[in-house]
């Protein structure tokens, strides 16, 4: 059986395509800047890359584009696009619909319900799938979404104390994200450590960041709540931030309600606070001559992580595991160490020079260190392949 997974955003479609016989990976591709005049296109097969520039009018012709290449009679590895048993995507905000689904009217009108809450997801991932339902009718659509994996949290951590036919008739509760990135770190640090058992701290940090604490491969407790806007700081995101402000922003700055949401969804968290870029790389080359906004928005994520960091032990009674994955996660070691200084009274002991010299997968704790701490790069996409294929095989 073989996968495509698409990763789409309003002018893109990234994929790749597995074949879940061994869960081999077979390429890897994609199409940017949709609707211009040249669209580039990439595919890479067996380590050989080919790019080109075709006007792409809409995602249905993206996906075409890249069955064509996959199918190339020379370079392809397909003998057909018939081959292609799924799309499965990595779907946000379903509201009362989560798990993993066929894509179905319903669905898309349960997704539409949360375009307020995730405006930046939803809205381009239901436009294409509308899209290629209707113009690729022969492949089954599969949603997986990311709100699943935290389908096990206990009411008591996922309730907002509000009034209760809020989260009832509403569903505003704490949904959590990044699910697939947990469920990839529950998975193979399980396997790293040969148990089942396992108290793990996912640490997803990149363009949006959430922790996970997750016990026996569960997930029990998440720093996202309603929205993929709150929680830990994100790159232009604002994270946990107090409702009854907003009246006072509004007021002050003029601004409707819409307008102020806008600015905390997309010229907030690090870019907003530090006035410099939303780029971790960015805010540490800046802090380091000496700006201080930039030191500011870095002391504030880390301060962030640390919180809930703290919360999560708590809740778990201590961690077997805390891992870091994500683009900052795998390449932050400024991050890495600020997030673990002076934990060791819990146990928890980075190794300074395994840190700094880190490249991929591996443990960075100290010997001494009772907590082990990894970095584990994630698999978004083969979590998503898994759960397409168990879907298809009615599982």
């Amino acid at each position: 059986m073989k996968i495509l997974v698409a990763n789409l955003g309003s002018t893109s479609f990234k994929y790749r395509l597995f074949d879940m016989n061994g869960e081999r990976q077979l390429a890897r591709g994609g199409v940017e800047r949709i609707g211009s005049p040249e669209s580039p296109c990439f595919v890479e097969i067996g380590g050989l890359r080919q790019e080109l520039k075709t006007p792409v009018p809409d995602h249905a012709v993206a996906v075409r584009k890249c069955l064509e290449q996959l199918t190339d009679s020379k370079t392809g590895c397909l003998k057909d696009a018939a081959e292609v048993s799924a799309i499965g995507f990595k779907a946000v905000h379903g509201g009362s619909i989560s798990g993993v689904q066929r894509v179905t009217p319903d669905v898309l009108i349960a997704m539409e319900g949360m375009n307020q809450v995730a405006p930046a997801h939803n809205p381009p991932y239901i436009k294409a799938m509308r899209l290629l339902a209707e113009k690729l009718p022969e492949i089954p659509l599969v949603a997986a979404f990311e709100t699943g994996f935290h389908a096990t949290i206990e009411d008591r951590l996922k309730f907002y104390p509000a009034p209760y036919d809020w989260g009832e008739k509403l569903h505003i509760k704490r949904w959590g994200f990044h699910g697939a990135s947990h469920r990839y770190i529950a998975t193979r640090t399980a396997e790293l450590l040969d148990r089942n058992d396992l108290r793990i701290i996912s640490c997803h940090l990149g363009g949006s960041n959430s922790l996970c604490a997750i016990r026996s491969g569960k997930s029990v407790a998440t720093s996202m709540g309603m929205s993929p806007q709150s929680g830990l700081p994100h790159n232009n995101r604002v994270g946990d931030f107090d409702p009854f402000s907003l009246p006072l922003i509004m007021k002050a700055e003029r601004k409707t309600l819409d307008e102020v949401l806008h600015t905390l969804a997309e010229k907030s968290g690090l870019l907003g606070l530090s006035g410099v870029s939303g780029d971790i790389r960015d805010l540490e080359e800046a802090a380091a001559k000496g700006n201080a906004r930039a030191r500011l928005a870095l002391d504030v994520f880390t301060s962030e992580i640390r919180r809930h960091l703290g919360g999560m032990l708590v809740e778990l009674g201590g961690a077997d595991a805390i891992v870091f994955t994500g683009g900052i996660g795998e390449n932050g070691t400024q991050i890495r160490s600020a997030v673990c200084a002076n934990l060791s009274e819990l146990g928890i002991v980075l190794d300074d020079k395994a840190n700094a010299s880190a490249k991929g997968e591996g443990k960075i704790s100290a010997k001494d260190s009772r907590t082990q701490i990894w970095i584990i790069p994630t698999n978004e996409e083969l979590i998503v392949a898994r759960q397409s294929k168990a879907l298809l095989e009615g599982k």
